[in-house]
């Protein structure tokens, strides 16, 4: 439906006038996503204050049929948060929800409010002495609400799970305007149907987060960090295995690069050094934390890398010798995708694989990328100890249009390799616009009635983010 100007008016009473937002350069920022594939158009952009102007405002979209798309950080990459062409979809920012309520340090948790940034979150745990373990690259943008919206992932699943695993109470704003207060801090609860776990992952096409309890951890007394260089990914499982054998969950990060993910964050991005130079290999980064000392994390980094090397795994490894150059480590890691974007256009493949098959699939898919794209570069990484992969295809050097009208044929062939391995061809970003219509056609029919049932039961006017997820 039309948005008037009468409506406007009506939303923009709930926040105020400085907290609606119409003119087209005030909106911008708002309308697009960060790998600029999705643009869109709104009349106007709501910046509630509160939960209860969140609740307000979808009761009001509800009575008049307004759809609504919910943002936090705008760091998606699969375009859930950005409004289509209509200019007939409102985006509603949770950015001033922006209060950690609580922090129980006894029962580690931490309430806080759906625009609260991860960043934040981390910190304030750590000024407590806990931890916060979800790690993404955007975490000074990236906001719990969003967060939770897309069940985000990160370096630290391994060994602390998804979002979804962190996440202990929900306060959330249906459809109608009602609210569901589940804000509670209970490990242990068999009281029915998990509805906690129904809004996460959701990507907002249920109803909007508001406020979330957060799992806390103690702050690990020793961390280390170490970098190796190994022939294939077949060693790189190798070393996995001995790695989670030797140290269980006290491994706490274990990421895979090929050589060319490696040196493009090198060559674009300042101050990354790639810290063993090889230009056949590929690369770990491998994390280890103790509860004990720091004595003890060395020690058992220095025991897996030892028998790493004796055993052929790795042809060479450093362990960090400071906080400072274990960072230095992580920034190449974490530089890779914005090098991806400094370099040329590039074709994104968020997969995951069972870890036993990431040698496998790596080779077979690599083919198919040589066979549909053999203008391409492979550029993989990713999160090997929970089975994860950005296997990404990049552009030469100019590329753009012309080889990104390649991503759906590129995409199809390499998703393919994906299902015959039992994979997921949306291992963390979500499924939003981008992949909404391959969600559909590949899951099974009864996943997708299920779902479809789901959201006309709590949505019936279908106003929550339309066109995306299902």
């Amino acid at each position: 439906m039309t948005i008037t100007p009468e409506l406007i008016e009506r939303f923009t009473a709930i926040v105020g006038e400085k907290y609606a937002l119409q003119a087209e350069a005030d909106t911008a920022a708002y309308r697009h996503e960060l790998r600029k594939l999705f643009h869109g158009l709104t009349p106007l952009v709501l910046r509630p204050g509160s939960t209860d102007e969140v609740a307000a405002i979808l009761q009001l979209a509800s009575e008049a049929g307004t759809p609504i798309v919910p943002q936090g950080g705008n760091t998606g990459l699969v375009g859930g948060q950005v409004p289509d062409g209509s200019g007939d979809q409102i985006v509603l920012s949770l950015s001033r929800l922006n209060a950690i309520r609580e922090i129980d340090a006894d029962a580690g948790t931490m309430t806080v409010e759906a625009g609260v940034s991860l960043q934040a979150v981390r910190e304030a745990a750590a000024d407590r002495d806990l931890m916060f373990p979800l790690s993404i690259a955007s975490q000074g943008t990236a906001q719990i609400g969003g967060i939770l919206a897309t069940n985000a992932g990160g370096v630290n699943v391994l060994a602390y799970g998804n979002a979804r695993d962190l996440c202990l109470g929900l306060e959330v704003v249906l459809p109608s305007g009602e609210v569901l207060d589940d804000l509670r801090k209970l490990r242990k609860d068999n009281t029915g149907y998990d509805l906690r776990n129904l809004f996460i992952g959701a990507e907002g096409t249920l109803g909007i987060v508001t406020a979330a309890v957060l799992k806390l951890v103690p702050q690990p007394k020793g961390r280390q960090v170490a970098w190796a260089t190994l022939n294939d990914p077949a060693d790189a499982l190798r070393l996995y295995r001995l790695a989670s054998s030797a140290a269980g969950g006290a491994l706490t990060a274990f990421e895979l690069m090929a050589g060319d993910a490696a040196r493009l964050a090198e060559a674009h991005v300042p101050d990354v050094r790639v810290p063993i130079q090889n230009e056949t290999a590929w690369h770990v980064l491998m994390e280890l934390s103790s509860g004990r000392s720091e004595d003890e994390a060395r020690a058992l980094a220095e025991e897996i890398l030892s028998r790493a090397l004796e055993e052929g795994a790795v042809t060479d490894a450093v362990l960090a010798a400071s906080i400072a150059q274990g960072d230095s480590f992580w920034k190449v890691r974490e530089s890779i995708p914005e090098a991806q974007r400094i370099e040329s256009a590039s074709i994104k493949h968020d997969v995951s694989v069972p870890v036993s098959s990431i040698p496998d699939f790596i080779v077979e898919a690599g083919a198919v990328v040589e066979r549909v794209m053999p203008e391409g570069r492979l550029v993989c990484f990713g999160h090997m100890g929970d089975g994860n992969l950005h296997f990404n295809v990049q552009g030469p050097p100019g590329a753009a249009d012309a080889f990104l009208a390649k991503w759906k044929p590129l995409n199809a062939a390499v998703h393919d390799v994906v299902r015959r391995y039992g994979g997921s061809f949306a291992a963390e970003h979500g499924i939003g616009a981008l992949k909404r219509d391959e969600l559909i056609a590949t899951k099974p029919p009864v996943a997708i009635d299920l779902m479809r049932r789901i959201k006309q039961t709590l949505d019936p006017s279908g106003i929550m983010n339309p066109g995306k997820v299902i």
